[in-house]
């Protein structure tokens, strides 16, 4: 029987040209080649989940095994199965990449091996745990900082990790739970993943495994479900990882729709540009304060900004530099672009707010976000209007009312 011509005309694509089109070559040079040119870069793959216990890893494991079955080459670079049998069964025939032994403080741990997972050049590595933090001693800081340097030798790397642990919701989830996470990736990291599946579970069906054993011990357990997995921490945390999957979603719904020459007819002029500033010091709330930012730049999908101000002549204490310096690489994890300006000398106050005018006017930002002077939550509401006659020389937030600003001021009372 012939073979049926192609709609268009053309003859069909070869094999050669469809592993082309979708990145499906083996892009390993062959020994004795001679090809030094770099790979293609790896494609990223995330299982996201709300909590412990949803089946992240046993559905990483589950694709593995599938993509095997396919004849692509999968390796286990590293996987925490916590003592759960059915996870342990998933890992069958893949092959596991021997773990790393590192000395730290007198006591041997064990990390994933990341050069034995570059050397063996797998074209798909399954990595658990993706906002885990390194043993000091190390090559990177942070398990997700291992997962990108297999994408950049050219490996495909499925992983897993549950939204409690983005930076960016960091402060909601502590809200919720009464809980804060100190292992957190930047969001950017989910962000830029080609795909993140969502393993989802009712909050009364993942109580029902805990009760069961099948998450942790019994005595462990009980405790659990009374505090971090109650019904309703549980369904907040849900709400968060649907959430963050929608937006996933949308965006790769607009990146089709505002694609190039592949879909002409869908292309849609740019919206207008918001940006986002937010000016922050040394305080303790600035954590929050960061937050709040990064959630009204990315509802309004503007550049995100960071201003911190010194004063010319009036240097920090080292405790007031240490916590700068936190603040400042909390603002890159949320992906600011953080800008640091010296202003003159004089009151602090006003030199701060003609600064945060400049860089408002200069970068043509539209929304700057600062938080509430010292004592406005003791005021009650009403603050701003008791205080606005007198004359405001401590309160950048005042200085800031009297100037001819450019962009719109949002005051956080959190």
């Amino acid at each position: 029987m012939a073979e049926r011509p192609h709609p268009s005309g053309d003859e069909r694509p070869d094999a050669d040209s469809l592993l082309d089109r979708y990145q499906l070559r083996d892009l390993t040079p062959a020994p004795g080649s001679g090809d030094s040119s770099r790979p293609a870069r790896g494609r990223l793959r995330i299982y996201l989940g709300m909590a412990a216990g949803v089946g992240k890893t046993y559905a990483m494991l589950n694709e593995g095994r599938r993509r095997k079955s396919r004849g692509t080459d999968v390796v286990v670079g590293w996987v925490e199965t916590h003592g759960r049998k059915l996870t342990q069964q998933q890992i069958g025939d893949l092959e596991v990449i021997p773990r790393k032994r590192i000395a730290y403080r007198g006591v041997e741990l064990e990390e994933m091996d990341l050069d034995a997972v570059l050397a063996r050049k797998p074209a798909v590595a399954l990595v658990d745990e993706l906002a885990h933090t390194n043993v000091p001693g190390s090559r990177h800081e942070k398990r997700y900082q291992d997962v990108e340097e297999l994408l950049a030798a050219g490996i495909t790397v499925i992983t897993t990790v549950n939204v409690q642990h983005l930076e960016g919701v960091n402060d909601l989830v502590e809200a919720i739970t009464g809980t804060r996470q100190r292992e957190t990736l930047p969001d950017r990291v989910v962000d830029e993943a080609d795909e993140i599946e969502l393993v989802d579970i009712s909050p009364e069906a993942l109580r029902a495994r805990m009760r069961h054993g099948n998450i942790y011990p019994p005595d462990r357990a009980r405790v659990a479900l009374e505090r971090y997995f109650s019904v309703s921490n549980l369904t907040a945390l849900r709400e968060l990882a649907l959430r963050r999957l929608s937006e996933k979603t949308e965006r790769q719904l607009e990146a089709i729709m505002t694609g190039g020459a592949e879909a002409p007819a869908l292309r849609q002029p740019p919206a207008a540009v918001e940006r986002v500033l937010v000016a922050f010091d040394t305080r303790e709330a600035t954590r929050r304060l960061l937050h709040e930012g990064w959630r009204l730049a990315r509802g309004l999908r503007a550049p995100f900004l960071a201003l911190t101000v010194r004063i010319a002549g009036q240097p920090l204490t080292s405790e007031a530099e240490n916590a700068l310096a936190s603040y400042k690489r909390l603002a890159e994890d949320l992906g600011a672009e953080v800008i640091e300006v010296t202003g003159e000398g004089g009151p602090s106050s006003a030199r701060i707010a003609e600064a945060i005018a400049r860089v408002v006017s200069e970068r043509q930002v539209t929304l700057l976000v600062v938080g509430r002077p010292s004592g406005a939550r003791e005021q009650g509401p009403g603050w701003l209007a008791r205080v606005a006659g007198r004359e405001p020389r401590e309160s950048v937030v005042l200085q800031l009312l009297r100037l001819p600003l450019t962009a719109d001021l949002c005051i956080t009372m959190r």
